[in-house]
């Protein structure tokens, strides 16, 4: 499948915002602990995440009632696991923000393929 590079840039755009409010929820947290603080900035994220790409970087074809789900069960969830991971195994050796910083790059190399499939894969098939 090939994909338009304004699709690709959208995608970056979006994915540069939601990290931004990803770290910036996380920071304001600080005083909570470490994996909570992760969980509630995901959900933060996901939520910004998920409505910038359904209405600005893919066409959707599914009702927001059907591709949410996928959204947050299939990349989103990923991501909380690997970046919940990478705090729960890494902040002691490397510290918390490097822990934070490197699940989130190994989650966004697995979200543009799992937010295509979510949002888009369905198009042109009515609900």
């Amino acid at each position: 499948m090939s994909l338009p590079l304004t699709k690709i840039l959208r995608f970056l755009i979006v994915g540069v915002g939601n990290t931004a409010v990803d770290f910036a929820v996380f920071w304001l947290l600080q005083g909570l602990a470490p994996l909570l603080a992760n969980v509630i900035a995901w959900g933060v994220a996901v939520l910004f995440s998920y409505a910038l790409n359904s209405s600005w970087t893919f066409q959707r074809g599914r009702s927001h009632w059907q591709a949410l789900p996928r959204f947050v069960m299939g990349g989103a969830l990923v991501s909380l696991a690997i970046s919940s991971l990478s705090l729960g195994l890494l902040t002691g050796w490397i510290g918390l923000w490097p822990a934070k910083i490197l699940g989130t790059v190994i989650a966004a190399a697995l979200n543009f393929l799992v937010a295509l499939w979510s949002i888009e894969s369905a198009r042109g098939r009515r609900a």
